[in-house]
């Protein structure tokens, strides 16, 4: 079962990174990022922190549902390959 993300902003930074460490130490690796609307660079961060704790636990992070903004976002610092998003050019 995915995790469900809502929101990946500096708000609300702190809570949605523990809430996702909270669910890979269950073993639970899949987030679904359809209902995030904001998402900035502090998103970004909890997504890598996220795939680098994931990497710990000798699993994998799947992004679900990524949405536009998220995928623009990462583009824009060069992470689109860290956080397992296929380019366009690729």
């Amino acid at each position: 079962m995915a995790v469900l993300v809502d929101n990946l902003s500096f708000a609300h930074a702190k809570q949605s990174l523990q809430t996702g460490l909270d669910a890979i130490r269950e073993g639970r690796f899949a987030f679904d990022l359809a209902n995030v609307v904001h998402a900035d660079s502090s998103g970004i961060a909890v997504m890598l922190a996220w795939q680098r704790a994931a990497d710990s636990a000798s699993g994998q992070v799947r992004f679900l549902n990524t949405p536009e903004n998220i995928l623009s976002l990462a583009a824009l610092y060069g992470v689109t390959d860290l956080l397992g998003f296929v380019s366009e050019a690729g």
